[in-house]
């Protein structure tokens, strides 16, 4: 497999080359990334889903965080980004259905498995409504141990520190084979908000707030 290769830019967004993953992490290189955070409507209710990344990945391996992500590669454009929901989830969607929320600037840093990373992002998120159940989707098992469900009502609450812990309910999926044949199982996990990926209070809360306004399917 070839390796990953991003571009890089300076602290204001200009382009200055690219560099190889583990170097832009290593060595805390600027990059794009793309967020999506999918709500579904259930009645009156909105609830909003997240998932939990796999113990194997480079950086902050089992928290919980933004329904599909991931980094832009060198020469894409955020059109091409929106590859990440089908890959992490099996959600097929045109760009162009996806509403835009903000744009974010982040620097994460943080140490997995002895190897320190610093994480310097511009994060354009974005929002889905999807009316779909959890059973629906399809986890990369290389990317998502586990999707979950909340209101978003609850979400926002805990990360306002006005509740300490929410329930989420979940689907949790197991290899049976080399060939990646799953077998979702239903789980109900209580969660806090450390134990969400450190994008910031002022992040989750502004998204949050900003799902509240995303169309419905």
């Amino acid at each position: 497999m070839t390796p990953e290769r991003f571009d890089i830019y300076d602290d204001k967004q200009n382009w200055i080359g690219t560099s190889l993953r583990s170097e832009v992490h290593a060595k805390g290189y600027w990059h794009r990334s793309f967020h999506c955070w999918i709500v579904r409507d259930k009645g009156e209710q909105r609830r909003v889903l997240f998932q939990r990344r796999r113990d194997i990945k480079d950086t902050f391996p089992g928290c919980y965080d933004i329904t599909a992500a991931g980094h832009l590669t060198a020469g894409e454009q955020l059109q091409d980004a929106s590859r990440e929901l089908e890959e992490e989830l099996g959600v097929y969607t045109p760009f162009e259905a996806l509403t835009y929320l903000l744009t974010a600037t982040q620097q994460l840093q943080g140490e997995v498995r002895g190897v320190p990373f610093i994480d310097r992002e511009f994060s354009a998120v974005y929002g889905l409504c999807l009316n779909q159940p959890l059973e629906a989707y399809v986890l990369q098992p290389s990317e998502v141990d586990s999707l979950y469900e909340v209101p978003l009502d609850d979400l926002l609450a805990l990360f306002r520190n006005e509740i300490d812990v929410i329930q989420a309910t979940g689907v949790q999926t197991h290899p049976l084979s080399d060939q990646a044949a799953y077998k979702p199982e239903r789980v109900v996990r209580e969660i806090r908000a450390t134990e969400f990926v450190p994008h910031g209070t002022a992040y989750y809360i502004d998204v949050l707030e900003a799902l509240y306004h995303v169309p419905k399917e």
